[in-house]
């Protein structure tokens, strides 16, 4: 990986003083990016409902719908 430095060269940059100062009222130079900056990612989890848990969700909304259909049923008789 190769990347070029990120820090400005004082030498080419208007409004440094000697040194690398900023004189009063001056704006300082902006920083460019780091294309290395930041921690790797290297866990990458999936996203969404794990089957168990929607599974579960699932089988009680069918129980509950089951169990007002009967109840229906049941009053309509």
């Amino acid at each position: 990986m190769s990347h070029t430095n990120p820090d400005p060269e004082p030498e080419r940059t208007t409004g440094l003083e000697p040194g690398g100062g900023v004189p009063p009222g001056e704006t300082p130079p902006g920083e460019s990016s780091m294309p290395g900056a930041g921690p790797r990612e290297t866990h990458n989890p999936t996203k969404g409902w794990a089957k168990g848990p929607l599974a579960l969700i699932l089988i009680l909304v069918v129980l509950v719908a089951a169990f007002f259909l009967v109840y229906a049923i049941t009053l309509a008789l």
